[in-house]
């Protein structure tokens, strides 16, 4: 086949890639990206984590989606995001880098961008056995 009658200039070396892989992991890896489902976080959304000595923010992107299609929820430890627009549906968990306050969050979301500020807390809840 010559050059100019392929579809992809890529399509060799990613089969040559694949078929190392391959042989490196004893298995079938598939390289081939199915673009016909909705991406969630890691496609091309963006998720950012900062952290200072009191706070933590976790700042995402989120394109398309209405205020109101947004679920947030957090046990102290991990943040959970979901949102669903008429494109894309959005399912993300993120550890959070230190134990917050669940009930301190404050979110907004202004031109797609939400960002969620938590205060940072060493208590954990106690437990007692009956």
């Amino acid at each position: 086949m010559r050059r100019d009658d392929r579809d992809d200039p890529f399509d060799d070396l990613f089969r040559e890639i694949e078929r190392m892989m391959n042989d490196m992991m004893g298995g079938n890896v598939d390289m081939q990206v199915d673009t016909g489902t909705p991406a969630g976080f890691g496609g091309d959304t963006h998720v950012d984590i900062h952290e200072d000595d009191e706070h933590v923010r976790v700042i995402a992107d989120l394109p398309g989606v209405e205020k109101e299609d947004i679920n947030l929820k957090c046990d102290g430890e991990t943040m959970t995001i979901s949102a669903v627009s008429d494109h894309r549906e959005y399912d993300e968990r993120i550890s959070l880098p230190a134990r917050v306050d669940e009930r301190s969050a404050k979110a907004t979301y202004n031109n797609g961008v939400l960002e969620v500020t938590l205060e940072k807390t060493d208590e954990s809840a106690n437990i007692s056995v009956e």
